[in-house]
């Protein structure tokens, strides 16, 4: 990293005179037709359950004093208490409560004893709701009028706000894991109806991560894992072999926005008006990285332009030429030769991200980021890609004051409507090495370049501030309780 992106230096500040232009002609695109939203969506909530599955598993459950006690210095005995002490609030808490009554036991008489076990095993047993291996996708978030909604409701609500064309068609891809297939089948089909019967299509496309991405685990000593059965264990690559989903949906705008990050009704005009900006201002790049590209394709650029387009491209694109050719070129050749690079500038998929102060959440961020040529560029950085070892670099990371919420929109096609071939942008070199466990065992798990991060190192990039309240995760169950999850 070379240095932390901040207002000015990497992330622009669109102003409120500009955001309504900006709004006005993607408003004009996606009437249309070409937007459209990607999803990863194969997830399960395993993670988001973390903390009272590591209780439920106790041999011998504590009592409820002792657990208050624990939650002292204890993360998972804290998340449980907040849980069971808050558990009406869960927009799954009718659902729940009905599931504990099925089960035999009285509802109103478990809390009143504080008896959280039977409560912990309706929510996460197969017998109960088994929430922890249901997909994320698939948990209730939110209530309105006293119903549930899923995630994946929140993504076509949004959809239908955000990227509806001229005929009310809507256009989705979630990326599933097999297993969980059917059941976000079902759930769609359930889901659409309402919105449907107001005249919006859908049209919905899953697809799966490709086996062949799959990467062989190590054990602690970096030999390859293997299961019980003496069986090699292989491990999906993470978002980055999610590339290949990408680019087989063909889009042209296309929305990227994790499943768990989305508000409730509420909280949607704001979000929707944000990201219609956004796509606004992707569209201004690339209208005139479009003129750019032409041109210099054609061999008509002059001089002036060659400087102009240069100019564009380290204002709005951070890409700077490299130092052979930061000078204003000398003769006819030089501007060749500094036209021949910049049509390569130009000629790359365009990504528009949004980034929001940081305010304590996991995850990657905003850095400038030097290359093996010594070009530098705007990408975006996960923690567990930094060599923290290092003096600087941690100073680096200390120093960045914006967070990657996984909300961008990208353009997937050429000045001439040509579809990019995204794998020729990527950084292979970017993968890095996650810790994981299988059968009680830690084993290390090479992970592809991640979709946002190295998967599109060589994308052109912007980064633009967003509001906090666009950002909406739910990373532990407990997060369903802050104040813009709630109706």
């Amino acid at each position: 990293m070379d240095r932390a992106c901040s207002p000015n230096d990497g992330i622009v500040r669109l102003s409120a005179a500009e955001s309504e232009a900006l709004e006005a002609a993607y408003t004009v695109a996606a009437a249309a037709g070409r937007a459209s939203v990607f999803v990863p969506a194969s997830g399960a909530a395993t993670r988001m359950f973390k903390g009272l599955s590591a209780i439920r598993k106790r041999g011998e459950s504590p009592s409820f004093a002792h657990l208050r006690t624990e939650a002292a210095k204890d993360a998972d005995a804290r998340e449980t208490v907040e849980w069971f002490t808050r558990i009406r609030e869960f927009p799954f808490y009718p659902e729940l409560r009905a599931t504990v009554a099925a089960a035999g036991r009285d509802p109103d008489a478990t809390l009143a004893a504080e008896d959280y076990g039977p409560w912990l095993e309706a929510l996460l047993s197969p017998t109960g709701l088994g929430f922890a291996d249901r997909p994320k996708a698939l948990i209730p978030f939110h209530s309105e009028a006293s119903a549930p909604r899923t995630p994946l409701h929140e993504h076509l609500a949004e959809a239908v706000a955000l990227i509806r064309d001229a005929g009310s068609l809507c256009r989705l891809h979630f990326t599933v894991s097999p297993e969980h297939e059917q059941a976000i089948h079902q759930a769609l089909d359930d889901a659409r109806i309402p919105f449907e019967a107001r005249g919006i299509v859908f049209n919905i496309d899953l697809s799966r991560q490709k086996p062949n991405t799959d990467t062989l685990a190590a054990d602690a000593d970096n030999a390859p894992f293997r299961d019980a059965e003496g069986k090699l264990v292989f491990r999906p690559g993470g978002h980055g072999a999610l590339l290949e989903n990408l680019q087989n949906t063909g889009g042209d705008l296309v929305f990227i926005k994790n499943i768990d990050n989305v508000g409730p009704a509420r909280e949607r005009p704001l979000e929707t008006a944000f990201r219609r900006r956004l796509a606004g201002y992707l569209l201004r790049l690339q209208d005139r990285s479009f003129v750019y590209q032409r041109a210099l394709r054609a061999g008509a650029a002059d001089a002036r332009l060659v400087e102009e387009a240069a100019h564009f491209a380290a204002q709005r694109l951070g890409v700077s030429a490299p130092r052979a050719l930061l000078d204003p070129p000398a003769d006819d050749s030089a501007v060749a030769k500094k036209a021949k690079w910049l049509a390569g500038v130009f000629a790359r998929p365009l990504r528009v991200c949004a980034m929001v102060k940081n305010v304590g959440e996991p995850g990657g961020g905003p850095f400038w980021v030097r290359h093996a040529d010594g070009s530098v560029r705007p990408q975006i950085v996960e923690t567990s890609q930094i060599d923290l070892s290092q003096a600087d670099q941690r100073k680096i990371l200390e120093s960045s004051t914006h967070f990657n919420p996984v909300d961008l929109v990208c353009g997937l096609r050429d000045c001439d409507g040509t579809l990019y071939k995204l794998q020729d942008f990527t950084d292979s070199d970017a993968c890095f090495i996650s810790e994981k466990s299988k059968d009680g065992k830690p084993l290390k798990a090479l992970e592809l370049p991640g979709l946002w991060n190295g998967s599109m190192a060589f994308w052109n990039t912007a980064f633009v501030e967003a509001p906090l309240e666009t950002f909406n995760p739910v990373k532990t169950v407990n997060d369903l309780l802050r104040e813009n999850h709630r109706e």
